[in-house]
């Protein structure tokens, strides 16, 4: 009996790493972003419906606010370009488990979208590679081809030509969510405005970084960790810069704003270490809400 119905889990994204080069003339930036998959996923499930339905989509759990329910959400956009590209007649509803915060800074839109694309490949026997899935994924979002392989990986170009990085270890997160996102186009632009031209060069995986990671040292690995992005976010929120001071001040390794915000991202030493810091920031007040988590873990993949 052929399969009618599938569930993709897949892991949100902390960027360790985001240096940002100056504004192409196609209005993008070169980046190099060291990103890594991280314990909190979105739950996608694609199934057929009745022939000439269409697509349908839902959403359930703690982190559904601000995320579209028509067609311009991305996993919708990736399923309508897969049946452009493949000639499919695709006729399904798609259920969204958030957990992952949407323009939070943590590719929330954008994993759905990979999860999308894992989940129609196989509901429809393509056998698509994970280079071809990549390369879809490519045409909808710079993060996207990341969501698919998780791990920890380096993204260069808009951050969708990736690389594997060589890690090792596990590293424990503790997560500041805000209960309002930051569009990532304004925190470019104010990115823009704020540096001068001299500050601008072309983006540079940081060695010490990598070296971190190679050898699974944490400590290290917090202090090497950068976002070009960071002041930008902090400027159309100030509050960020407190939650920052918080975090640190409560023993973290290292913090930075993930992405283009506003979530703040604490490495912490240990679980132990992540338990405390949570409690520490929860306390404080200036947090809305604290999740944990670690990584790195891997990308989209089937479970049912």
């Amino acid at each position: 009996m052929p399969v009618k119905s599938v569930t993709v889990r897949v892991p949100a994204k902390v960027n360790l790493q985001l240096s940002v080069g100056p504004r192409e003339t196609d209005g993008f930036h070169n980046v190099v972003s060291v990103f890594q998959a991280i314990s909190i996923f979105d739950d996608v499930t694609v199934t057929f419906s009745p022939p000439k339905s269409g697509l349908t989509i839902s959403l359930v759990g703690d982190q559904t606010h601000g995320v579209p329910q028509d067609d311009s959400n991305l996993a919708m956009k990736a399923i309508t370009l897969l049946a452009k590209e493949y000639d499919l007649e695709i006729d399904a509803h798609i259920e969204i488990k958030k957990s992952i915060p949407v323009a939070g800074g943590m590719a929330g839109g954008s994993a759905d979208a990979a999860a999308a694309i894992v989940a129609i490949d196989y509901l429809y026997s393509l056998g698509m590679s994970r280079e071809e899935m990549s390369e879809i994924a490519a045409q909808l979002g710079s993060d996207i081809p990341f969501m698919l392989s998780g791990g920890t990986a380096i993204g260069t170009g808009h951050g969708d030509q990736l690389t594997a990085a060589l890690s090792r270890g596990t590293y424990h997160w503790v997560l500041a969510l805000s209960s309002v996102g930051l569009s990532t186009p304004a925190v470019y632009n104010e990115c823009d405005r704020l540096r001068s031209e001299s500050e601008i060069i072309e983006p540079q995986t940081n060695e010490h970084l990598m070296q971190a990671l190679l050898a699974a040292d944490a400590k290290s690995v917090g202090k090497y960790l950068i976002n070009d992005l960071q002041a930008a976010a902090c400027s159309l929120r100030p509050a960020l810069r407190l939650v920052l001071d918080v975090g640190q001040e409560y023993g973290a390794l290292g913090a930075l704003v993930s992405g283009s915000g506003p979530t703040v991202a604490f490495l912490v030493s240990d679980e132990e270490a992540g338990l405390d810091l949570a409690v520490a920031l929860t306390a404080s007040g200036v947090v809305g809400s604290v999740v944990r988590a670690f990584g790195p873990v891997v990308g989209a993949k089937v479970l049912s």
